[in-house]
């Protein structure tokens, strides 16, 4: 039996962000855009990966939390804004910028499971439909 075939790619694909900042940390809700997006994330997208996608600028740990019932993850990477927004000097550094640089994660992920993730829990209002 052979392997499927695998696709890499940014988790903007099957995903939208929302995010704010706190103090010196940064909290995202990853949402799927459908069940079976839902249950790529939750396989692929761990906090582990998190932290490594966001290493160059995170010392602290990241927490997250499976949000089944709203096909959601939540993630709070601690440390990320050096100290909190107005103490740094990192340019836009903000929750916002890091929501949308938290959609350029990239995962591998088999087409046909790429191809359940888009598509649209109601028809005629996504891009593929």
């Amino acid at each position: 039996m052979s392997s499927p075939q695998l696709v890499h790619i940014p988790i903007a694909r099957i995903a939208h962000a929302r995010s704010g900042d706190k103090a010196d940390w940064v909290d995202f809700g990853l949402f799927a855009w459908n069940e079976a997006g839902y249950h790529l994330l939750a396989r692929e997208v761990t906090a582990a990966k998190v932290q490594a996608h966001f290493a160059p600028w995170l010392p602290g740990q990241v927490d997250a939390w499976p949000l089944p019932n709203i096909l959601a993850l939540k993630f709070v990477l601690h440390g990320a804004l050096q100290g909190g927004g107005a103490r740094n000097l990192r340019l836009d550094n903000l929750g916002k910028a890091m929501g949308a640089a938290l959609l350029r994660l990239h995962i591998d992920v088999g087409a046909e499971e790429l191809a359940l993730a888009q598509k649209s829990p109601r028809r005629g209002w996504w891009p593929t439909d």
